[in-house]
């Protein structure tokens, strides 16, 4: 296991930026995804056996990981996304995401999952099961759910899904040869994988579509995935095709025509653009949740009851973002008041040390040119800086981090996608 120099140098990606390069043709490439905090570069760490190499994804400021394995023969060829919630494409590190999946041509996508918050992480993994049908689903942290008493029936997962499914506890490399073997026989997996059904309108619309879509991409695409996004009006993936795969649907007549019909069909049946996503969304989150039930158990009976009944406040139309709004005050507040008083004792102490310094070069007789570039220049400079900047940092990131493992980070996207959708309409 290791990683090579061409693995993770610049030169394996296309100009594109998502087609990776093979060493041979028998590699196999991995896209490595799944929500920020579920362990995923553990997994990444513990397969390749190295630290991630990393670099930037072209044209963009988010970094990327590759590495590679062998197994049975065969390179595999790791690609760590950014840690993201959704493919919705609200944020560069979803955009990029998603644009690997769908343009990378990866031979696997492996999804890691928190398993002590499966039900939020299946979000992803019904999405990314509406681009791909390779797909295996890493539900990492079984032992923090065993301490947490959290019982999951993967077997029963895995046949919900219609994919493999493999627990693992990746920092005591717990599951990790039975992820490699699911990996590897990615192609033996059935093909009754599960599909996601809207209402009947929009189920008709997208086959109103799909023949448009298929006989314009052929097999480069899947033709459901994108019939939704047309449907949805996603720029930003429409932008995608046009970059990665040279296609402008916006120039195409047929698909134009088709749109038009198909989005008149939906307005008939009261579904307009600016519903069609909650509906979808909703439809996702529903599956996920009707999942959850069957396959998670809880020793503690008000545990998910707990999590919902906050849920319903946290992310609610009315409560959601005056709270979100209160608690970002509270944080930059905290920030702000906060820093002032350990950066007025920092000063202190450095711009009295800084006093001493000079001192020392008086009584040394020091050249005033070298005391005023030491001392006055230099250290001073660096003295407001770390006076200045420290505190704040200090106290910021440890409450944003706070917030992101209590689990509301992803209820402040859900919030802002809501808040941005009624920005649109």
């Amino acid at each position: 296991m290791g990683l090579t120099g061409k693995s993770t140098g610049t030169g394996v990606l296309d100009q594109s930026g998502y087609i990776i390069q093979k060493e041979t043709d028998t590699d196999k490439i991995i896209a490595l995804a799944g929500n920020p905090n579920v362990g995923k570069s553990t997994v990444f760490n513990a397969l390749t056996g190295l630290n991630q190499h990393t670099g930037n994804w072209p044209g963009k400021t988010v970094t990327n990981a590759r590495g590679m394995y062998q197994f049975k023969g065969t390179n595999y060829i790791i690609v760590d996304l950014p840690g993201t919630y959704s493919l919705m494409a609200n944020s560069v590190e979803e955009e990029v995401a998603r644009d690997f999946i769908c343009f990378g041509q990866p031979d696997v996508t492996v999804i890691v999952a928190d398993a002590t918050c499966l039900e939020r992480n299946l979000n992803l993994v019904l999405q990314t099961m509406e681009i791909t049908d390779k797909v295996v689903l890493c539900v990492n942290l079984m032992d923090e759910a065993k301490k947490k008493k959290i019982s999951i029936r993967l077997d029963l997962l895995a046949s919900k899904l219609g994919i493999s499914v493999v627990g693992t506890s990746a920092r005591s490399n717990k599951g990790l040869d039975s992820l490699i073997e699911a990996v590897d026989s990615i192609d033996e997996q059935h093909s009754n994988y599960l599909r996601v059904t809207y209402s009947d309108e929009i189920e008709k619309a997208i086959s109103l579509l799909e023949p448009a879509v298929e006989n314009l991409f052929g097999s480069k695409s899947n033709k459901r995935w994108v019939s939704l996004k047309l449907l949805e009006g996603d720029t930003g993936m429409l932008e995608s095709l046009k970059n990665n795969l040279g296609f402008d649907l916006m120039q195409n007549e047929y698909i134009i025509h088709c749109l038009t019909e198909t989005k008149s069909f939906l307005g008939n049946a009261g579904i307009h653009s600016d519903k069609l996503r909650d509906l979808i969304v909703t439809k996702i989150v529903n599956t996920c949740e009707d999942i959850s039930k069957e396959v998670i158990t809880y020793e503690k009976k008000n545990y998910a009851e707990r999590d919902r009944k906050i849920d319903q406040i946290l992310t609610s139309k009315i409560t959601g973002i005056p709270i979100m709004i209160l608690l970002l005050f509270v944080v930059f507040w905290l920030t702000v008041t906060g820093a002032n008083y350990p950066s007025e004792l920092i000063a202190k102490g450095l711009f009295w040390l800084e006093e001493q310094l000079s001192a020392l070069f008086r009584i040394l007789s020091g050249p005033e040119w070298i005391s005023g570039a030491l001392v006055d220049g230099i250290y001073r400079t660096l003295a407001w800086v770390v006076s200045v900047m420290l505190p704040p940092m200090a106290i910021f990131f440890p409450l944003f981090t706070l917030l992101e493992d209590s689990g509301y980070l992803p209820r402040i996207a859900f919030n802002m996608d809501n808040f941005s959708t009624c920005a649109v309409r």
